[in-house]
């Protein structure tokens, strides 16, 4: 069985004791979190929401808190104004593990 959620303004195709890093959540290590915004349930029989499936959850526990590499814009403008900027940016992430998909059936 697998889930394709929304979180973060990404989707994720999922399944159980799947792995996936996505934008930092408000929960601890350790901590179960719920995903409710679930966009299609399939195994047996496939079902897709209109935006959403009505009743389906996908259940998860975060494994951690952390961020991520280190990405530089480098901006160089030349043309009269030899100017250049560079900035670091690192992401805050988190690591979950998917332990459960409900769907309205269950």
């Amino acid at each position: 069985m697998f889930a394709v959620i929304k979180t973060g303004g990404k989707q994720y195709k999922v399944a159980v004791n799947d792995v996936l890093t996505v934008e930092k959540l408000a929960a601890d290590a350790g901590a179960a979190v719920e995903f409710d915004q679930i966009l299609m349930v399939g195994g047996d029989t496939l079902t897709v929401g209109a935006p959403l499936v009505e009743g389906a959850a996908v259940k998860a526990e975060v494994l951690e808190q952390y961020r991520g590499p280190k990405v530089i814009s480098f901006v160089k403008r030349r043309r009269k104004h030899s100017s250049q900027r560079k900035r670091g940016h690192r992401q805050y992430l988190t690591r979950v593990r998917i332990t459960d998909i409900v769907t309205s059936a269950n």
